[in-house]
């Protein structure tokens, strides 16, 4: 008689040890329970009528079959163009851009063209919920590092820090501005941060998908800066360019985050191998779209300005809205989402209480677990967006009301 064969596991260790996104997860019980959906970080508005029409354009001009695996050439010229008036870097977009499926593939693609097994990435916590992942998907050990609330902010400890630093270290991920604290780096944290990566021989990579959204008046001075607005990018500090992964997209800035057209920019030995996994992974990016990113990257610097000006005039709306309904919080330095703290709402936890927003007072947010390792840290937090159209906002407000009499 045949002997049966042992059963095989049919799902890999790495699928099982993390879960479905949360996020993607909220924005399906708002539809389910008609909530105003404050959760996922996606514009409710519509993008910018120019840009959408350059796309239509391109796709009307039959750029509609592959384009070049790491990415259309006028596309990539118009990134090194704006790096250079943005950050005042020079990129060769020959050998130091790649074109990837939004910025979520350029992350992962990066670690996993430079991360091997056994070895560690450092992950700043309360994270957005992909880093681990990736962190995994890539054979590596995630290594926490926890942003706490201070009165000057969310703040890491120098200590702390240096002890997560080891000789396993390779990387370490920084998103600047941050989600989901809305914490922008001083340039002395990025500069502590930048003599570890020297120190221990680590990459960075750093997401910058926010760097046009940090609020006036709302940077931290650090040691010896002046109150300031300007995006600092890790490659723009002395040594750091040679180790510095910038992971950026259209998304956030031009409001197409269903595009999925995200960049790395990197030193040209990690470019090349970040294009050979980015080949495997995804092929390419959308051709005409791609074309569409190119006019969208030589917009003035006034769209910039007033895309600040906009987001600025609805966080400044939704804070004090938080605030009344009983939430703490403080305004967020940067990006577009508030971590609120929910304690004085006596619930069980961050879960039981999102199913109670989204079902009874009709508003979706994102439970503060998904963003820890450890669900227990995040069980007394809920992050919101705010990058939703006035009515939006309006409506959630008038909704968020009811919660007055939980306190």
């Amino acid at each position: 008689m045949t002997q049966p064969k042992p059963t095989k596991n049919r799902i890999s260790k790495k699928a099982a040890s993390f879960t479905e996104s949360v996020i993607r997860e909220m924005t399906r019980e708002a539809v389910k329970y008609g909530a105003v959906n404050l959760g996922q970080g996606f514009p409710d508005f519509a993008a910018p009528e120019d840009i959408k029409q350059k796309a239509m354009e391109a796709i009307a001009a039959d750029h509609n079959q592959y384009a070049i695996t790491w990415g259309v050439k006028s596309f990539r010229d118009a990134i090194a163009e704006k790096t250079k008036w943005f950050l005042d870097l020079d990129v060769d977009p020959e050998t130091e851009i790649t074109v990837t499926c939004g910025s979520t593939e350029g992350m992962i693609a990066g670690m996993l063209a430079t991360v091997d097994a056994g070895e560690e990435v450092i992950v700043f916590e309360p994270f957005y919920e992909n880093y681990a992942p990736d962190a995994i998907l890539s054979d590596a050990t995630p290594r926490h590092v926890p942003l706490r609330r201070t009165e000057n902010g969310w703040q890491f400890d120098k200590d702390e820090l240096r002890n997560a630093f080891n000789e396993k270290t390779k990387a370490i991920i920084i998103c600047n501005p941050n989600n989901p604290t809305g914490k922008v780096f001083t340039r002395e944290e990025l500069e502590f941060i930048a003599d570890l990566c020297k120190e221990f021989d680590a990459i960075c990579f750093t997401d910058e998908i926010y760097e046009h959204i940090i609020y006036k008046g709302e940077r931290r001075k650090g040691k010896g800066e002046s109150e300031e607005t300007k995006h600092i990018s890790m490659a723009q500090l002395v040594g750091m360019r040679e180790r510095t992964v910038v992971v950026n997209s259209l998304s956030k800035t031009y409001s197409v985050t269903g595009w999925r057209v995200g960049y790395c920019i990197a030193p040209p030995d990690i470019t090349n191998a970040i294009r050979k996994v980015h080949d495997f992974l995804t092929v390419g990016a959308a051709n005409p779209l791609q074309h569409a990113g190119a006019y969208a990257l030589s917009l003035p610097e006034s769209y910039y300005t007033e895309l600040q000006k906009e987001y600025q005039k609805k966080r400044d709306f939704i804070i004090p809205v938080l605030q009344e309904a009983g939430f703490k919080c403080d305004a967020p330095q940067g990006a577009y989402y508030v971590m609120t703290d929910i304690s004085d709402f006596n619930f069980e936890n961050d879960i039981e209480f999102t199913n109670f927003l989204i079902r009874e007072i009709g508003v979706t947010v994102v439970p503060g677990s998904s963003f820890y390792h450890d669900a227990a840290l995040g069980k007394t937090e809920v992050r919101f967006c705010f990058c939703k159209k006035d009515e939006t906002l309006e409506a959630a407000a008038e909704r968020l009301q009811k919660l007055k009499s939980r306190i």
